[in-house]
């Protein structure tokens, strides 16, 4: 068992962006194939590029904000309540269009091949 609350974990960068803030709940070999649980803060106008993962599906949840994500080319919305999977080698692109922080709750699961 695991118990942790977000108010205890200190934030760290997300890697494809330095200045969006992410807190992980769970990190790698903590549960079978999930790669990990985080939630992320987009501070408005935040992106984080353009990039994609080959070996691990990623689902992403607005909590809270405004944005859009981009997979391979084709714009979404994000608004609180919208959940988001990604597949391998899908290009993704996630960017806060609001005016408050976009904060999402997403987690990875490795593929398996």
């Amino acid at each position: 068992m695991k118990y942790v609350s977000l108010d205890q974990i200190n934030d760290q960068c997300v890697s494809h962006n330095a200045a969006i803030r992410k807190k992980v709940l769970l990190t790698p070999g903590e549960l079978p194939h999930l790669t990990q649980f985080a939630q992320a803060y987009f501070a408005p106008d935040q992106v984080a590029n353009a990039h994609q993962h080959n070996d691990m599906y990623e689902v992403f949840f607005v909590q809270s904000g405004n944005g859009q994500i981009v997979i391979d080319g084709q714009p979404h919305r994000l608004n609180p309540g919208i959940c988001v999977t990604v597949s391998p080698g899908e290009s993704h692109e996630v960017r806060n269009t609001g005016k408050e922080p976009l904060i999402l709750t997403y987690f990875g699961l490795q593929a398996q091949g």
